[in-house]
């Protein structure tokens, strides 16, 4: 076979048969260095921990953190819907706490009732609850819910908190009026203990702001009339029954003529915080009529 030839100016062309030839040999080199060497490993694996690796660890920061969120977020919910519950008990509670003290407040306002009915039980009496009043900040005229029906009649004495509230001024068949001593055109007949002496007690809701009320008429030269000294209602009464307490002697003053004086009571009934009364189903004429027969 004669040697190939290449004229001047003609592009050297490589037979077909010998390209295969020759790229079979490269690609058996190829395998065999891939099987038997890390000779394309390395620049392969180095290619990976420049390209592959950063890629990985991106998602695996990505996954990572979405999985965290997911978890927060989940976390979150089970705090809300433990906080919702919580919620729920606390109103539970504190609507039931409200109860509590309402029926303990109101335990210990009937117990004084009782204790008072004790202290008066010679007068026969029937308690009421209070259901309106006045638009005053003073329960100085109030409604009650009982009236006719349960045997309530005018001018019957009223109590609460220890001592005299008023008279019932108005009566219906299931309700009742009363006007209590506080009232600026309330006067009640008193007498200082132990003295016995009488004066005059006259509501002023002006002077109530300072949690006291006037009386007058009290006769000058009686020594034993002092700050501290308790009144009651005077026998002498034609609408109160006697010896009710009324409250306290707060100050005394001589009046301008020398002969009489004048001062403050402190009442013993808290005229601003009242919910519930006693009133004495007796009648003043009725008790004195029963005293003078007994």
């Amino acid at each position: 076979m004669s040697p190939v030839i290449r004229k001047k100016g003609e592009s050297f062309t490589l037979p077909s048969k010998y390209l295969l030839f020759i790229l079979t040999v490269i690609c058996c080199v190829a395998m065999l260095l891939t099987f038997g060497t890390d000779f394309f490993n390395i620049p392969l694996n180095t290619a990976a921990g420049y390209i592959i690796v950063p890629f990985q660890q991106g998602i695996s920061s990505a996954g990572e953190w979405l999985s965290n969120r997911s978890d927060e977020l989940s976390q979150i919910r089970q705090l809300l819907d433990e906080n919702a519950r919580l919620k729920e008990q606390v109103d539970a509670l504190t609507s039931e706490n409200t109860v509590l003290q309402q029926e303990r407040y109101e335990l210990i306002r009937l117990r004084e009732l009782m204790e008072m009915k004790d202290k008066y039980s010679q007068f026969e009496t029937v308690g009421a609850r209070i259901i309106s009043r006045d638009s005053s900040n003073w329960y100085s005229n109030f409604t009650v819910d009982k009236g006719q029906e349960d045997g309530i009649a005018l001018d019957m004495n009223v109590m609460a908190g220890g001592g005299l509230v008023g008279r019932v001024t108005s009566v219906g068949p299931n309700w009742a009026k009363v006007t209590s001593i506080i009232s600026d055109n309330s006067n009640v007949s008193g007498s200082v203990m132990p003295s016995g002496v009488n004066l005059i007690v006259s509501g002023d809701l002006q002077l109530m702001k300072d949690g006291v009320i006037r009386f007058s008429q009290l006769l000058d030269g009686d020594d034993q009339v002092e700050a501290g000294c308790k009144v009651v209602t005077s026998s002498i009464s034609d609408k109160y029954l006697a010896d009710i307490l009324i409250g306290y002697i707060d100050t005394i003053s001589l009046d301008a003529n020398n002969l009489t004086k004048s001062g403050r009571i402190t009442p013993v009934v808290d005229f601003e915080h009242l919910e519930e009364v006693l009133i004495i189903t007796q009648l003043k004429q009725q008790v004195d009529e029963k005293d003078a027969i007994e």
